[in-house]
């Protein structure tokens, strides 16, 4: 397939840092491309440079005659004044012929904004973001390079673009944190990492895979090179005499292969609990009630958080998500009702925007100004450690606020609500601008958190492995209580919505609260006998990959037998997920009728 647009041998630097060296990157008609990388790593740079908003320093960008490029930013900004859909036909592709209004309203409407007249300049972040997205997608182009697409707006509307663009007949390239839609989307990623740019076919998961063999074959590279030059250094300190062409190609040799550099280990963000104690009472809701600009939010809501809660809060954008938090901060008080917080609680509350600070504060400054110490299990942490502990180097902690890209101040922000101590954390949009890999550290780390955690957020891969209980937005201000994972929640309010068997869809939507009230759970004969052996399965089936792998490393070089123990360890694995997935149901269910006899 001919490529659309070739990248041969760039390179792109800012003052001392080296973002982009040596990437060469060619991109097909049915390309559909996810940019990953750590924050910092120049990945919105890449889209900058592809679409032609900058030029390399070094290299060539090629694009193919006549090739319709439409570019969305990582942050839309809006200066002039304008309507949003004055805004979409003014950022409209120029090359696909003039948009008209109607198809502006069409397509703002699917995304959720009715509001055609108002300044756009008014707008929320993600209001102005789904401007951005209308303006990007009106018009059908040949290469589509969208920078954070999911980024500020809600599930509903993320549900809405990934099927959009599963069916775009373009080639796309996007940079997005978002794991399932990088699984659903894309078939090819290209990971931006210490400068260097690689390619793996496939979607993420596939990518994942990719990039554990060839870490792999680097580090056995490495080992291998390691052997040789340990006999060759043998060889020169035996005192070879360098005289002969032969001799003096081989001390040669070891020279070049000592200046090689092996693989680096990945720098990874280490987060330790910080918490500090925290008494019985946390946060008590009592009938909360609450209206903004004339608008009821919340109606009547009763809860009280518990010690190691783990609860998420979900709703369609401006449904009150962020309010609800300020008053659990005690920030904002509600207009009805009580919101009580206990005496020894300590709330970390990170928002949607980075902090109003002085741009020419250094980070080390920065961090200081919240304490110069904070004590985790691991021990006493300055401010300097705890940057370091964020992957801030030392020489990097004298650099102002103002030359981080929007990932390292989300990073940054983080570092310095932690290093407050809280026992409460309310985090808002928290995996906005984050790197995958610091989201995998964090929600590693909310999972041993010593403190009640609540999250408003609506990455589904995100709230899947963190939240254990939802509360979402409904009809008339109403938030109703969910026990079941997001993405099952997703399904549930899909099944809803449509039209056929409404009634019966409904009920298997229903709230848990609501669905136990209604009958009593129970398992069967069968389920019962099922959860008591259901461990020992597993177990059995851990052990047969075990044995498998045993096999497979023993007849290595068979390769009749080898085909044949993949194809049952590929069985195998199959089999323990299935039993996994059984486990967890059965386990909620047993835990379930447990709840419903305590009460």
């Amino acid at each position: 397939m001919a490529a659309i647009l070739s990248a041969e041998h760039i390179y792109k630097r800012y003052t001392l840092k080296k973002l982009i060296t040596d990437a060469t990157l060619y991109i097909g008609e049915r390309d559909r491309i996810g940019v990953v990388g750590v924050n910092g790593t120049g990945k919105s740079t890449l889209l900058k440079l592809l679409c032609g908003m900058e030029e390399p320093d070094e290299g060539v960008v090629m694009r193919r005659n006549g090739l319709r490029v439409s570019y969305l930013p990582q942050m839309p900004r809006y200066d002039a004044r304008r309507t949003c859909v004055e805004q979409v036909l003014h950022d409209a592709p120029q090359d696909v012929g003039a948009p008209d209004e109607y198809e502006a309203r069409s397509l703002l409407t699917q995304l959720g904004i009715t509001d055609f007249e108002s300044d756009v300049r008014s707008f929320s972040g993600g209001q102005k973001k789904r401007v951005a997205l209308a303006a990007a997608l009106i018009r059908p182009v040949d290469l589509l390079l969208l920078d954070e697409p999911t980024n500020h707006i809600d599930a509903q509307t993320i549900a809405w673009l990934e099927n959009r663009l599963a069916g775009y007949r373009g080639a796309l390239m996007m940079v997005t944190h978002d794991r399932y839609f990088l699984d659903r989307v894309c078939n090819r990623i290209a990971e931006l990492d210490g400068g260097g740019l690689y390619l793996h076919d496939g979607n993420f998961s596939y990518y994942l895979e990719q990039k554990a063999a060839r870490l792999d074959m680097e580090n056995a590279a490495a080992r291998k090179r390691s052997a040789i030059l340990r006999r060759e250094l043998e060889w020169i300190r035996r005192g070879a005499q360098a005289r002969s062409t032969k001799q003096k190609a081989r001390i040669q040799r070891f020279e070049e292969m000592s200046a090689i550099r092996g693989p680096q280990a990945e720098a990874k963000l280490s987060l330790s609990s910080t918490s500090s104690r925290l008494g019985r009472r946390i946060i008590e809701c009592e009938n909360v009630g609450k209206a903004m600009g004339g608008k009821a939010l919340l109606s009547g809501f009763t809860y009280t958080i518990l010690r190691d809660e783990r609860m998420a809060v979900v709703g369609p954008n401006g449904c009150g998500k962020t309010t609800l938090l300020r008053m659990l901060a005690g920030e904002l008080a509600p207009d009805t009702g009580t919101v009580v917080l206990g005496e020894t609680v300590k709330v970390g509350f990170f928002r949607q925007e980075f902090p109003q600070v002085d741009e020419n504060l250094r980070l080390i400054d920065f961090m200081r100004d919240i304490a110069e110490y904070v004590q985790t299990p691991e021990g006493r942490f300055s401010a300097s450690q705890m940057l370091e502990q964020f992957l801030f180097p030392p020489d990097v902690q004298l650099t102002p606020v103002n030359r981080l890209s929007g990932g390292e101040k989300r990073r940054l922000y983080l570092a310095s609500v932690l290093m407050a101590a809280p026992n409460v954390l309310l985090l808002d949009e928290p995996t906005n601008d984050l790197d995958i890999a610091t989201l995998e550290i964090l929600e590693d780390y909310l999972s041993t958190f010593s403190g009640a955690v609540v999250v408003v957020s609506h990455d589904r891969y995100f709230l899947d492995r963190v939240a254990g209980r939802l509360f979402a937005f409904e009809e008339d201000a109403q938030l109703v209580q969910y026990v079941c994972p997001f993405s099952d929640y997703l399904a549930h309010r899909a099944a809803q919505q449509e039209p056929s068997s409404r009634a019966q869809k409904t009920e298997a939507a229903a709230p848990a609260q609501r669905r136990e009230k209604q009958r009593e759970l129970r398992m069967s004969f069968k389920e019962q006998r099922e959860y008591e052996t259901i461990d020992a399965r597993i177990e059995a089936l851990n052990e047969k990959l075990a044995d498998i792998d045993e096999e497979i490393a023993r007849y290595a070089s068979d390769f009749v037998k080898l085909t044949e123990l993949s194809a049952l360890k590929e069985e195998t694995e199959q089999a323990l997920s299935e039993a996994e997935e059984r486990w967890l149901y059965l386990t909620d269910l047993a835990e379930r009728i447990e709840a419903q006899k305590a009460q």
